[in-house]
């Protein structure tokens, strides 16, 4: 079975928003996920609002500065490891992919106001598709969700 890639726009809302909410649907299919940041600074910032961005939730997750790697249900990194065995890749922030071997899905989230971020999704399209990935687009819509495009 192929790897599944879904690309999503962000237009309107920031990743901090969007994220959490698409963490809290993987953990809802027992999915456990890898969070490749493109910066150490990044997963710094996430790991602190993973924490917090709800008055009455939280997502379990770690970094490698936590330990136990292998038992995070989200695991949030700059690299490319998969210690927790993730089936789900979120590659956020410009992240570089690697390899989509293993995983089940793997969800680039860029922001759509960054021409750079814009052209270096584009280059990652056309690699996944050249893996053999099943890819879909999706653009947010200015009410926050999400309309397929491709």
């Amino acid at each position: 079975m192929a790897t599944e890639v879904l690309f999503y726009h962000l237009m309107s809302q920031p990743l901090e928003a969007v994220l959490p909410g698409l963490l809290l649907k993987c953990l809802e299919r027992d999915w456990t996920v890898v969070v490749q940041c493109g910066s150490q600074e990044r997963v710094a910032a996430l790991d602190a609002h993973l924490w917090s961005f709800s008055d009455d939730s939280f997502l379990p997750h770690g970094t490698a500065a936590d330990g136990l790697a292998e038992h995070q249900p989200i695991y949030l990194t700059d690299g490319e490891e998969n210690p927790n065995g993730a089936e789900v890749r979120f590659l956020v922030d410009r992240a570089r992919p690697g390899s989509i071997d293993g995983y089940s899905r793997i969800v680039v989230m860029f922001d759509g106001e960054n021409p750079e971020a814009l052209a270096e999704a584009r280059i990652h399209w056309k690699t996944f598709k050249g893996q053999g990935a099943e890819v879909t687009y999706w653009q947010q819509k200015p009410n926050g969700g999400w309309e397929r495009k491709a």
